[in-house]
């Protein structure tokens, strides 16, 4: 696959509607074309200690960000045509259904293609783990920002030119 959007998204807290920050990385003709990334104010619009513990994020840092529909209305462009790739589709698809349901917003059936599944298919038991940082690291990408969206998107994008 040579043209897709890695994406990846943060959540303030277990309401996967929780979106607070958004990377993605866009890949033409195997290369990185364009990078995106923003805050993004939540909804519902609190933090779990768990979730700042992972991510960092806190209430200061987006209570000024822009909600989701302003964000996407960004985004949407620069995925337009493209399939997505994520590392945990079931966590990162179901932000996206879960956000597009909160604001009412038409889900347009993006096709996703997932670099944990393809991971346990090509590497197996050869990894201790199929997380982010342990897959990207046998693909030869250093994870240096691990649960930034952009770094994590950045690393589903090296993943995937890798092995789907």
């Amino acid at each position: 696959m040579k043209d897709f959007a890695a994406i990846d998204f943060e959540t303030a807290n277990e309401q996967r509607s929780s979106v607070c920050s958004v990377g993605v990385v866009v890949v033409r003709d195997g290369e990185i074309a364009d990078r995106f990334y923003s805050l993004i104010r939540p909804e519902p619009e609190y933090y779990t200690y768990w979730s700042t513990r992972i991510h960092g994020l806190t209430y200061v840092d987006t209570a000024e960000a822009p909600i989701f529909p302003e964000v996407w209305r960004k985004v949407e462009p620069l995925i337009e045509g493209l399939p997505l790739v994520a590392h945990n589709i079931p966590f990162d698809e179901g932000c996206l259904r879960a956000v597009f349901r909160t604001y009412r917003m038409d889900y347009p059936d993006y096709v996703f293609h997932c670099t944990c599944r393809a991971a346990r298919r090509v590497f197996g038991q050869e990894l201790p783990n199929h997380q982010l940082q342990t897959v990207a690291a046998r693909c030869g990408y250093d994870l240096m920002n691990h649960h930034h969206a952009l770094a994590d998107a950045e690393a589903c994008a090296a993943i995937a030119l890798k092995i789907l």
